[in-house]
């Protein structure tokens, strides 16, 4: 479909399906092509909105810090042009901190939401310097930095098994302007902890978790999913940070279920 346009700037958008409504949100590089599986089988019983969040894919840059808010924002703007009334959130990593964003700030347009290898807490103090040194990388190499980072998203153990997908990754991301890498850097590097979002709401969670994620905060995850009133959680034992690719039955089937209990 055409671009929606967001504050006179481009936003790439896909909508497949009819029915009750599944939004899907990717991660940090990526691009709304990771779903492209996932919406195929699950724009079979609903209707599938994919968006290529700002920066990222095809959808152009807004600001020079995106900012999980404006990020949710623009989520929200694109879903209020669409039409949407209520749908079902799902965010793959930094898709699940603008996935937190959009629940703080649009409850009410929510059925229940994923946290797909993601998790609701800020960046530590450590963290935050390692973004901004990475900042500097970006501004310098960006190419270097893609093609060392993704491959750390899988355990090293099946980076031969999962090559082609870990090379494809790269080119895509290596299309990214570098404004666009930073600036999501710089917005996650702000982004808010959500702990206590977690723990008030009222609206079922799913997370799924890899227990050999390198960028999950393992000493903190069951704290996180303790929170929520009603929750769910699938832990995939041998997988890192990429479900979609390293789990996709397991976790198309995960989602698929959870979007039965709440739509």
């Amino acid at each position: 479909m055409p671009a929606i346009k967001i504050q006179k700037k481009n936003i790439n958008v896909t909508d497949e399906g009819t029915g009750k409504i599944i939004v899907l949100l990717h991660g940090f590089t990526e691009s709304l092509k990771i779903w492209t599986s996932f919406s195929l089988q699950l724009s079979k019983k609903y209707r599938v909105i994919t968006i290529d969040l700002p920066g990222h894919g095809k959808s152009d840059s807004i600001d020079k810090i995106h900012s999980m808010e404006l990020m949710a924002d623009v989520v929200h703007e694109v879903l209020k042009k669409l039409k949407v009334g209520k749908c079902l959130m799902v965010g793959h990593s930094m898709g699940g901190y603008v996935t937190l964003a959009f629940a703080a700030k649009y409850p009410g347009m929510l059925k229940g939401f994923s946290l797909f290898h993601s998790h609701c807490f800020a960046d530590t103090a450590t963290e935050q310097e390692n973004r901004n040194r990475t900042i500097t990388i970006v501004g310098q190499d960006k190419f270097s930095y893609v093609a060392q980072f993704i491959p750390s998203l899988f355990p090293v153990e099946v980076h031969k098994k999962f090559s082609k997908q870990i090379e494809r990754m790269i080119q895509r991301a290596s299309k990214m302007e570098k404004e666009g890498v930073i600036a999501a850097l710089e917005g996650m590097k702000i982004r808010k902890d959500q702990s206590d979002l977690l723990k008030k709401t009222l609206l079922p969670v799913l997370f799924i978790l890899g227990q050999k994620d390198s960028k999950a905060p393992h000493a903190r995850l069951w704290e996180m999913i303790a929170l929520p009133a009603v929750s769910e959680t699938l832990l995939l034992r041998e997988c890192g940070h990429m479900g979609y690719i390293e789990a996709p039955n397991e976790t198309l089937n995960a989602l698929a279920g959870f979007a039965r209990k709440c739509l």
